[in-house]
């Protein structure tokens, strides 16, 4: 399974509308902070792990900041970073942050 990486504005509708097909689990990931450098390691280590239907996705949120934006307006959820975000027929489902992004608290997104 891979990592499907968020860069243009397009990618992020064709992904939202995915999510009618199954769900997505997405890392809002700021290159920058050592916080965010944690909360990836448990999302790769989570996607590597994992044996469920999901799409996995990641959003650079300094490199790609009008994804980021787009991804907080449509959803409504309030851009934090990290922020990891499980999405299914076009609805957040679960949204957590900063040390909360963990493998297990992915592992129970998915499976609650």
């Amino acid at each position: 399974m891979s990592i499907i990486e968020l860069q243009t504005n397009e990618d992020w509708k064709k992904l939202f509308l995915s999510t009618s097909d199954k769900p997505v689990l997405l890392l809002k990931h700021s290159t920058t902070c050592p916080i965010s450098a944690e909360a990836h390691k448990e999302f790769i280590a989570f996607q590597e792990s994992a044996s469920n239907e999901a799409t996995y996705a990641l959003v650079k949120v300094i490199e790609q900041r009008p994804v980021s934006n787009m991804i907080a307006e449509e959803t409504g959820i309030k851009h934090e970073s990290p922020q990891c975000l499980l999405i299914s027929e076009q609805k957040v489902l679960w949204s957590d942050s900063h040390w909360s992004i963990t493998k297990k608290n992915l592992e129970k997104a998915l499976n609650d």
